[in-house]
C-alpha cells in the first residue's frame, strides 16, 4: 500500500484531501494545511484558518463564505494561498459546530 493512502487513512476510513475551492455549499471539512505567501498564511490563522479547524462553506466561489466554530469569514482565494480540507469518503464532514470527540458529554 502506498504511503499517500496510508497518510489518508484515519480509523479505517479514507480521508480524501481536497483543495477549499472544491467543496460545496453545505460541505464541511477540516482543514489539513494552509501554504503559500507566509505573510497570508499568517493572517489566515489569526483569523482562525489553521491546521485541524472545522469550517463549512457557506457560499462557494469568490468570495467564499466560510462558517468556523460560530464565526463567518468571507474570503477571496488567489493564487498566493492554498487551504487544503480533509473530507470522510468524499462526503462532507460533520457540522463544524458539533462537539469534538469528549467534548460536551458529562
Amino acid at each position: 500500500m502506498d504511503l499517500r493512502r496510508n497518510l489518508n487513512k484515519l480509523h479505517g476510513a479514507e480521508m480524501a484531501l481536497l483543495p477549499l475551492e472544491r467543496l460545496k455549499r453545505g460541505e464541511s471539512g477540516t482543514v489539513a494545511d494552509v501554504s503559500g505567501n507566509q505573510r497570508w498564511v499568517c493572517r489566515l490563522q489569526e483569523m482562525g484558518v489553521r491546521a485541524g479547524v472545522r469550517l463549512t462553506v457557506l457560499q462557494p466561489g469568490s468570495p467564499t463564505l466560510l462558517q468556523i466554530g460560530s464565526g463567518r469569514l468571507s474570503l477571496r482565494l488567489g493564487d498566493e494561498i492554498q487551504i487544503l480540507v480533509r473530507t470522510t469518503n468524499g462526503y462532507p464532514a460533520p457540522p463544524a459546530d458539533s462537539p469534538a470527540e469528549g467534548e460536551g458529554s458529562q
